[in-house]
């Protein structure tokens, strides 16, 4: 069958447009300067949103406009840049009516406390659990009601999502999913006991349980992106169906060209 070609997001040139910056100079100089050429609308009643800064400033706009239907376009001004489209200041509006767009659901990790209080948050990234002092956490793994780990002695342990599979995810020598890949990858950090675990690939429809064992004498935090619950006993993972985001890329650098070209980096 022949390759599928992506589809634009949008087959008209937007009129709306909503510049977004973190708070680094240059982000903000370019803020100003695309506001100049396009003007500036307000985000929530625009048909797109800009958001210039890093990956770290793509993630909190992206948990920003969650489940609003406003496709986030990112565009480089930060340090790294994985999830931003290269910075141009010509032809934006064509750019943009040519984005490919690619649906997000985020993870929810629901954490309960050492005082027993739940938490919720969204992950668009990773769950990540982390062992609070000296001593190396010590975890129980279940996968769907099934243990599947008695006993995992690590430093930590992810829940990644394909778009979070190219961060922490990485460098943990974990996976990388395409974006379109039903999948999570479950990624120890540091894994002492079993020390040839090197972690899983799983159907995205499927529950991830995490039970802190002697959780006194080993304390674990747990982080979802940027939200971070302190002492956890418990925790589950799965990815919400009912939470959407949209991100725009260029349809000549799409995700998918990234990802193949991260694999092959060396």
């Amino acid at each position: 069958m022949p390759p599928e070609v992506p589809i634009p997001f949008m087959r008209r040139l937007p009129q709306s447009i909503s510049f977004l910056a973190s708070e680094a100079e240059p982000a903000q100089e370019a803020a100003q300067r695309l506001s100049a050429l396009y003007g500036n609308d307000r985000p929530e009643s625009a048909e797109v949103v800009v958001a210039l800064g890093g990956d770290g400033f793509m993630l909190q706009t992206l948990h920003r406009f969650m489940n609003t239907g406003i496709p986030i376009y990112g565009m480089n001004k930060g340090t790294i840049g994985f999830l931003m489209n290269d910075y141009r200041e010509i032809g934006l509006r064509e750019r943009l009516a040519e984005a490919v767009e690619n649906t997000i659901h985020p993870l929810t990790m629901t954490a309960t406390d050492a005082e027993g209080e739940t938490h919720r948050a969204l992950a668009i990234n990773e769950v990540a659990l982390f062992r609070q002092s000296y001593q190396a956490a010590k975890l129980r793994i279940t996968i769907d009601g099934q243990v599947r780990l008695e006993e995992l002695v690590c430093d930590g342990v992810m829940v990644a999502t394909p778009i979070g599979s190219t961060a922490y995810n990485l460098s943990a020598q974990g996976p990388i999913i395409p974006v379109d890949a039903p999948l999570l990858a479950l990624t120890p950090v540091s894994a002492f006991r079993p020390r040839r675990w090197r972690g899983a690939l799983l159907p995205n429809h499927q529950t991830v349980e995490i039970t802190v064992l002697e959780p006194e004498k080993r304390p674990v935090n747990a982080v979802a992106d940027a939200t971070e619950v302190k002492s956890v006993r418990h925790i589950t993972i799965c990815e919400s169906m009912d939470d959407t985001g949209l991100i725009l890329f260029d349809s000549d650098h799409s995700w998918d060209e990234r990802i193949l070209a991260e694999q092959f980096r060396y």
